[in-house]
């Protein structure tokens, strides 16, 4: 009789335990595992952002290549991750951009360019520099995209580049044109000795334009003005860029 009773209160205290241990796992949390293929963006553009929604029990691990993200967390941060990985990892928008190169002077030699006399740009810089003429030495087409790099040469000697990083910022009435531009001399290379022999060695760029501005989609603006020649000359960087989606 105490045999069975004994067995009874052990049977009830092991169901009691099981019953706690069940209790208190049910009582954590569910984890959200999901595996998110990147198309357009590296992870290591965005994981400071996605660090921002986790809870202390997530986690955020991406693949040596950057291409996949394995996210694990609670269900709705994992929903809010997601979300922002959609609506950040979408096809760059296509920029264009017209580069003019002008050449300003005031020396006696100088006349002016009927093409670009009439510019609105330039009919503007002449209240705001001292230059009397202005020709027109180059004009480029850069085909960007939405926080990539391009480059372009230009110079009737081709020995200038110019560097375009674009940012595209959508604003509730107006898309925006964020950029960074650097305009460059970069000369030819020249046979210079070295240790594994003579070999053609370009100079260091030199730097004459280096601006970050901000213009509205289909507006034209000036960059910069790298003077010359004593300041009697320089020459003037003017920028158009548009958002072709």
């Amino acid at each position: 009789m105490k045999s069975r009773a004994l067995s009874a209160i052990l049977s009830a205290g092991i169901l009691a335990l099981a019953s706690a241990g069940l209790s208190q796992d049910t009582g954590k949390p569910a984890l959200r595992q999901e595996i998110v293929k990147l198309k357009f963006i590296k992870s290591d553009q965005i994981f400071g952002l996605l660090y921002s929604f986790l809870s202390p029990q997530g986690k955020i691990a991406p693949n040596p290549q950057g291409s996949l993200i394995t996210v694990s967390d609670l269900p709705e941060n994992v929903g809010r991750i997601l979300s922002v990985l959609r609506e950040l990892d979408v096809k760059p928008a296509d920029i264009q951009f017209t580069v003019q190169l002008v050449l300003g002077s005031t020396g006696p030699e100088a006349r002016p360019d009927e093409p670009i006399r009439d510019d609105p740009v330039i009919r503007e810089l002449r209240q705001l520099i001292k230059f009397t003429s202005f020709s027109l030495l180059d004009t480029s087409y850069v085909r960007a995209l939405d926080r990539q790099l391009s480059q372009v040469s230009i110079g009737r000697s081709a020995d200038l580049r110019l560097d375009l990083l674009p940012k595209c910022i959508k604003e509730d009435k107006e898309d925006l044109i964020q950029v960074q531009a650097t305009l460059y001399k970069v000369g030819l290379a020249s046979l210079m000795p070295t240790p594994q022999g003579p070999q053609n060695v370009p100079p260091a760029p030199k730097t004459l334009v280096n601006s970050n501005f901000t213009m509205r989609s289909g507006e034209k603006t000036v960059v910069g003005v790298s003077k010359m020649d004593g300041g009697d000359k320089a020459l003037i960087l003017i920028i158009s860029g548009k958002i072709l989606r």
